[in-house]
């Protein structure tokens, strides 16, 4: 199995191995309702006396197609392990990626977001809550200089913002980092504190680490098999500049009769169905076979372990009805493999469905059969756990803080 930075992966998680094992000890006897409490403020006098105290964390999710900002109210009492009190959400679109070719225009989203920080965090706290931004896919794939530019725009906004901001509090997040991120978060809001051992399976990394007497870490992350630049590399076309001078893609896996446009990575393609021949699931899977070959390495863990997935995992179960889009649910791998043939064979243009949904279904199926899934195999999806989002935001938040005060 790929181990990206290894070294600094084990670096990281070394660090947070005390800290969770701590964690543990308190969450064994803590009930899960208790990570989210209502937003309420207990009177100053009254929390001291109680011997509890409150930190905030503000975190920046700056993603593909939108911004997102958390803001987690964390609560210690007597020196314990701090539990998730609130967290207050906002999301704006477009992604900051959308202002490449103009950084400035970025500026009026980020304010916006400030001041929902602002909004939720008592003044007198200002000053010591961290302020930060991780971007993920979408400045990954920006030239260097234009996602440079906005981090730098972002950068400047923070430190004219009264939060706390380091150099090192923008930046573009690793995607082992963030896998890892993700999986602290779904242990932290689903208590599993005394294995530590559910995985997740996000985007285009799968994460397991459990920690009893020794430490096994397994982390996968491939840059350029998200579902984005997934289906540009199904479609035919590649990153940065259209193949061959030409932005026309066409594809079996969409209808022959489609024709329509989309964008990827600041570039506008038309993409149309290749005429009828070879059933069009057939002709897809075969394309998906060739994009995914030797790129992925079936995981150890996949038949035998518990498995979180979200991310577009989660959103196309959503599309095909098979999950409440509020509430999730269970999948089967199977589930996907079966919707794929269905979407795929009656295939046709409709305003009600997406045209890459055929092209998205296969490429998840042939995805997790490549990591090692079998058919039969159970996936929780979740995009809150106890009404927290299933993201690596709080992973991420949670880890900072602690670089912190170890600073």
């Amino acid at each position: 199995m790929k181990r990206p930075k290894l070294a600094g992966v084990f670096l990281f998680v070394g660090c947070l191995l005390a800290y969770l094992m701590f964690v543990k000890r308190h969450y064994t006897s803590t009930k899960p309702e208790a990570y989210r409490l209502p937003p309420h403020q207990l009177p100053a006098a009254a929390a001291a006396a109680a011997g509890r105290s409150f930190q905030y964390g503000i975190m920046f999710d700056a993603g593909s197609t939108g911004t997102r900002v958390h803001i987690f109210k964390f609560q210690t009492e007597n020196k314990e392990a701090p539990t998730l009190a609130h967290e207050t959400f906002r999301a704006i679109k477009p992604g900051l990626s959308a202002y490449a070719d103009d950084p400035e225009k970025c500026t009026a989203g980020i304010v916006e977001l400030l001041e929902v920080a602002k909004s939720s965090v008592p003044p007198s706290l200002w000053t010591i809550t961290p302020v930060v931004l991780k971007a993920t896919a979408g400045l990954r794939l920006l030239p260097g200089e234009k996602a440079k530019h906005l981090l730098d725009k972002v950068r400047a906004l923070f430190l004219e913002s009264p939060f706390l901001s380091r150099d090192d509090s923008v930046s573009i997040m690793d995607g082992t980092d963030e896998g890892i991120s993700a999986w602290i978060t779904v242990n932290f809001l689903t208590g599993e504190k005394s294995t530590l051992s559910v995985c997740v399976c996000v985007s285009v990394y799968c994460v397991c680490l459990s920690v009893c007497l020794s430490v096994c870490l397994s982390v996968c992350s491939y840059l350029g098999l998200g579902l984005m630049s997934a289906r540009l590399a199904v479609l035919g076309g590649v990153d940065a500049s259209p193949l061959g001078g030409s932005s026309e893609l066409v594809s079996p896996c969409l209808a022959p009769e489609y024709s329509g446009r989309w964008e990827q990575a600041d570039i506008v393609y038309t993409v149309r169905g290749q005429k009828a021949g070879e059933p069009v699931y057939e002709a897809c899977l075969t394309k998906v076979e060739k994009v995914l070959y030797r790129k992925v390495m079936k995981a150890s863990e996949a038949a035998d372990v518990e498995f979180y997935a979200f991310s577009y995992y989660y959103d196309r179960a959503v599309d095909l009805g098979v999950i409440e889009e509020k509430t999730g649910g269970t999948i089967q791998l199977s589930d996907y493999t079966d919707a794929a043939k269905r979407v795929c064979s009656g295939l046709s243009v409709s305003p009600l469905q997406s045209p890459f949904l055929c092209l998205d279904l296969v490429y998840i199926s042939v995805l997790l059969q490549e990591l090692g899934f079998p058919p039969h195999k159970h996936f929780k999806l979740a995009r809150t756990i106890h009404q927290v989002e299933t993201s690596w935001a709080l992973g991420a938040t949670f880890h900072h803080i602690q670089s912190l005060k170890r600073h």
